[in-house]
Formats: structure tokens, C-alpha cells, sequence
């Protein structure tokens, strides 16, 4: 299950469950739509807390995803997370599609995760400074 919601600073992306290749796909090509017209800069928010680790198959269009929020205009993102698995797997596929650097990743489980990504996608203030 994925879920796409423009908020004032940016986009909330939700996914959550078993996603496959083709529900990813889906989530590509509505990202697509969703970016149109989209500001020349914005920030996203990822609640991946329960999200299932995705196949290699669904890897490939997460990678398209994220390359195609950064060409958009994607400033910052912030990931927050609820095990390692998860975010070891989504720092990887960070690093394939030239985001990483502008991505940090929160744990889920922690009081104000969500202000504190909030934080790091519309003003820069960096968790792990």
C-alpha cells in the first residue's frame, strides 16, 4: 500500500505492507502526476514504519522513484523507519539512485520522530549533527 499527499513544505509519502514490482510501478507512475506542477524546491517525507523490505524487482522502481522526486526538485528527504532491515536497505538504494546525501533516516518508535523530520526536510537541521 503506498499513499501520495502534498503537504505545505512538500509531499508525505506513505508506504506500508508487501509491496511488489507492480504496486511500485503504480507508485512511480503516479509520482509522475503528482509532480507536475510541483515548487521548484520541496522536501519529502517517507513513513516507511510499516513497510515489509521490498524484492529486488520492487528495488528498481524505488530507485526510479527517488530519482524521479530529486529531478522534480526534491531538496532534502527524510525516512523514518522502524528496524534496521529497512533502513539498511533503503540507505543502499539511497546510494544507487544519488539521493543519500540529502536523505537521513529517523527511527519510528522514538517521541517526535516526526518533527524532527519535519525539521531536517524543511529547514536542514541535520539529526545526526
Amino acid at each position: 500500500m503506498y499513499k501520495i499527499e502534498k503537504k505545505t513544505s512538500g509531499y508525505l509519502l506513505t508506504f506500508a505492507g508487501h509491496m511488489d514490482a507492480q504496486e511500485m510501478q503504480n507508485w512511480v507512475n503516479e509520482s509522475q502526476r503528482a509532480l507536475v506542477g510541483a515548487p521548484a524546491s520541496f522536501c519529502v517525507i517517507v513513513d516507511m514504519r510499516s513497510l515489509v523490505p521490498l524484492t529486488p524487482e520492487a528495488q528498481k522502481f524505488m530507485v526510479q522513484g527517488q530519482q524521479l522526486y530529486q529531478q522534480s526538485g526534491m531538496k532534502r528527504s527524510s525516512v523514518v523507519v522502524n528496524n534496521a532491515v529497512t533502513a539498511m536497505q533503503f540507505k543502499r538504494l539511497a546510494q544507487q539512485s544519488g539521493i543519500y546525501q540529502w536523505e537521513r533516516y529517523f527511527d519510528g518508535s522514538l517521541p517526535g520522530v516526526f518533527e524532527a523530520a519535519i525539521a531536517w526536510g524543511r529547514d536542514g537541521l541535520d539529526p545526526d549533527v
